[in-house]
C-alpha cells in the first residue's frame, strides 16, 4: 500500500491528475459497488428463491449462459426481456445485469438510464437503489463525467445513509479527476473524521490527505 500512495504522490508533483484517475481511482469504486452489489444479489437470489418460479429461473440462466459463451448482445436482448416480464427482486437483478453489459459493450447512456431509473424507483428495498447509485456514478466517471457521478452520490453522502462512506470516498476521487483537489481533500478529511466509517475507508483517506497536502 506504501508504494501505491508513494506513487500517487509522484503523479500529483506532475499535476496529472487524469493519470492518478486511471491507476488507482477505479480501484475504490470497484470495491464499494462490488460490497453493495453482492449485498444486493444475495438478497435478490434469497426473493428469486421464495417468490419466483422455476420458470423464470430458467431463462436467467440461460442469459448468464449467454454471457459466458461472449453472445453479449443476445445476453442484452434476453435480461431486458426478463427485467420486463419477471416481477421482484428477479427483475431488478436482470436490470442491473442488462446495465453492467450495455455498459460493457459501449452503451453507456442505456447503462446509465437504467440504473438511474432503478436509483429513483421508490418501490426498490434503498440497498437496490444504492446499488445503482453506485453503479451509475462509476460509469458516469468512466465516461469523464465527473459532475455527473458527483451529483449522483449526493444523496448518500448523507451521514445517516449507511452507504455514505463508500458515497463520500466515491466523490472525492470524482472531485480529483474534476481538478478540484480543494474539495477532494475536504471530502476526504470528512470519511477520515467518520468514526462510522470502516476503517479501511478512514486509512485511505487519511493517506489520500497527506499526499494531496494543505
Amino acid at each position: 500500500m506504501s508504494d501505491i500512495f508513494r506513487e500517487i504522490d509522484e503523479e500529483l508533483r506532475k499535476e496529472n491528475l487524469a493519470k492518478l484517475w486511471a491507476r488507482y481511482g477505479r480501484w475504490v469504486i470497484v470495491a464499494a459497488v462490488l460490497l453493495v452489489v453482492a449485498t444486493a444479489v444475495g438478497v435478490g437470489w434469497r426473493q428469486y428463491r421464495e417468490r419466483e418460479s422455476a420458470a423464470q429461473g430458467t431463462r436467467f440462466a440461460a442469459a448468464l449462459d449467454l454471457v459466458r459463451d461472449g453472445k453479449d448482445k443476445d445476453a442484452i436482448e434476453a435480461f431486458a426481456a426478463i427485467g420486463r416480464d419477471a416481477g421482484g427482486g428477479h427483475a431488478m437483478l436482470a436490470k442491473l445485469e442488462e446495465a453492467a453489459l450495455r455498459a460493457r459493450t459501449g452503451d453507456v447512456a442505456g447503462a446509465l438510464t437504467i440504473y438511474d431509473r432503478l436509483a429513483n424507483d421508490g418501490s426498490l428495498d434503498p440497498i437496490y437503489r444504492a446499488a445503482a447509485t453506485l453503479l451509475a456514478a462509476r460509469t458516469a466517471l468512466d465516461r469523464g463525467d465527473a459532475a455527473g457521478a458527483i451529483r449522483r452520490l449526493q444523496p448518500l453522502t448523507d451521514g445517516q445513509n449507511p452507504w455514505h462512506p463508500f458515497a463520500i470516498e466515491l466523490t472525492a476521487f470524482a472531485q480529483l479527476k474534476a481538478g478540484d483537489r480543494a474539495a477532494a481533500r475536504k471530502s476526504f478529511q470528512r470519511l477520515a473524521d467518520d468514526p462510522n466509517a470502516p476503517a479501511g475507508a478512514r486509512q485511505r483517506a487519511t493517506q489520500m490527505i497527506a499526499t494531496l497536502g494543505p
